[in-house]
């Protein structure tokens, strides 16, 4: 049966089947096509908020400030003293070796005197070497960030420990190996989770 549409000036013009099918599955395209927008959305609020989100960025935003705090602790407080004491001559970060000298100081051209380490070159900081496009190994900013490292990583652990103290909360999840799978499981786990053997030792009494 044919479908009538309003045509121009009010009249009523036959449409063919064909056409009349095609409206209908653009129109069902466009519905479906809105619940599945709908449902990815949805989806995606469910997933960015889920929990506590201003809790998780409190405690990202405190522990950028925290390595910030401790990495200058390591660079400015600690560091320079050890560069006194010890025959460094100026501070870690500062000491590196030139591998191949720039294009001034290929040229024979004075970079000032004794560079990085004394190895190579003249110049006086590892930026002027950078900038002259020489070759260096940096190895002073490389050990200043494994310091850091090792130092966030000690005061992190200090005061988990003390936190851990004062409130009895485990939060340092000590770890032992299994007797029987030599597999690491919890310091307090009664069966492991590897091999299942009990830890008490009745595994042994069944032999």
């Amino acid at each position: 049966m044919p479908h009538l549409t309003s045509g121009p000036q009010g009249r009523y013009t036959d449409t063919p089947p064909s056409r009349t099918s095609e409206i209908e599955d653009a129109e069902e395209l466009l519905v479906r096509s809105g619940r599945q927008a709908k449902r990815f959305w949805g989806g995606f609020l469910d997933f960015a908020f889920q929990g506590n989100v201003l809790e998780i960025a409190f405690g990202l935003i405190l522990a950028s400030m925290f390595t910030a705090v401790v990495t200058s602790l390591m660079t400015d407080i600690i560091l320079p003293p050890l560069s006194v004491l010890f025959p460094l001559n100026k501070n870690l970060e500062e000491k590196f070796a030139v591998l191949k000298p720039g294009e001034s100081m290929s040229n024979g051209g004075g970079g000032g005197g004794g560079g990085g380490d004394g190895k190579g070159g003249n110049y006086n900081t590892l930026k002027q070497a950078q900038e002259d496009g020489a070759v260096v190994m940096a190895y002073g900013f490389f050990l200043n960030r494994v310091l850091n490292f090792v130092g966030v990583g000690l005061v992190l652990y200090s005061m988990a420990a003390t936190y851990q103290f004062f409130s009895q909360e485990p939060i340092i999840k000590r770890k032992v190996k299994c007797r029987y799978c030599r597999k690491e499981i919890s310091e307090k786990a009664k069966r492991c989770v590897n091999c299942t053997s009990w830890q008490d030792g009745r595994e042994d009494r069944h032999f």
